[in-house]
């Protein structure tokens, strides 16, 4: 295409833009609400899957050495637990240590244990983290067969309900955000639909006149891009202005937990890209399908 009938198909977009005055204004203020929704869901569920992460990662089986097992015995079992191909790291922690978490686990309490000279109960145990969370369950179940390995704890029964409820989560999100996304194009398209009904006569008139259909379709096919970038435009403001009051009101109160949001920069500008992205692409796509039916003349 030439650069001259560019410019032509830009500057008959834009005048077509602010001539349609309402019509402008209802196609973008639909696009302005349905990317609202959007992105509002895209916040939160980008969080939950990351607090989902977060908790995954927390996730680890606690393998209890049998007291019966002298310094060889425990090399070797932990050497079988590293050989498995699902294991991503073993970690030794003598019973001195585990005794010395137990009592600062309960605090000041706990502190009173220390007055008195007593023999260790604990025993020594091997801590295992699987590449992917979601075996850890297989991974305990390979590790219980093996010698020494006394007793195998990984959280059984909450680590099942766990995960089962992170990917309820995840399915859950993917749905609405997919739905939200289907629901715009279909409010965009029909609300373009009728702006180029309302100029049905201009497109037959320039069909019968010789207009190519490419050439009819290019300033239709602008005006659904600056429709979709004007409607995104709030969406993007109010997402990125909204996210960094809550992210600085409960970025400090989360500091040293497991869970912690996402970091405003670069996640904001990250969403903010994809808004314009989709809000461009749906403007498109509805105009494309709005004007399609007036080119068959």
């Amino acid at each position: 295409m030439k650069a001259r009938t560019l410019n032509r198909h830009l500057k008959e977009s834009l005048k077509s833009l602010a001539r349609n005055g309402w019509m402008t204004f209802a196609s973008a203020s639909a696009v302005t609400v349905t990317l609202l929704l959007v992105g509002v869901f895209f916040v939160i569920m980008m969080n939950m899957n990351k607090a989902a992460t977060d908790l995954e990662q927390q996730v680890e089986i606690r393998v209890h050495i049998d007291v019966a097992a002298n310094e060889q015995d425990q090399k070797e079992l932990g050497q079988k637990l590293e050989k498995i191909p699902e294991v991503k790291s073993v970690r030794y922690s003598p019973k001195d240590e585990e005794l010395d978490n137990l009592i600062d686990s309960f605090g000041e309490e706990g502190e009173a244990y220390r007055l008195f000279e007593q023999d260790n109960p604990l025993n020594d145990v091997f801590v295992v983290k699987t590449k992917d969370p979601a075996d850890t369950m297989m991974v305990a179940k390979k590790i219980e067969k093996m010698e020494y390995a006394a007793k195998v704890n990984y959280g059984q029964g909450s680590v099942e309900k766990l995960f089962s409820f992170i990917n309820s989560s995840r399915n859950f999100g993917i749905v609405l955000i997919v739905g939200l996304l289907f629901t715009a194009m279909f409010l965009i398209s029909n609300t373009i639909k009728i702006t180029i009904t309302a100029r049905r006569k201009e497109i037959e008139i320039m069909k019968l006149v010789g207009a190519t259909n490419a050439f009819i379709r290019w300033p239709f096919f602008l005006e659904g891009l600056w429709l979709g970038i004007l409607g995104a435009i709030l969406p993007i403001i109010f997402v990125a202005t909204s996210y960094h009051y809550i992210f600085d009101f409960l970025e400090p109160k989360l500091k040293g937990n497991f869970i912690e949001l996402l970091n405003y920069n670069p996640f904001v500008y990250q969403v903010s890209a994809l808004l314009l992205l989709m809000g461009g692409l749906i403007g498109i796509w509805g105009s494309m399908m709005s004007v399609r039916k007036f080119l068959r003349v």
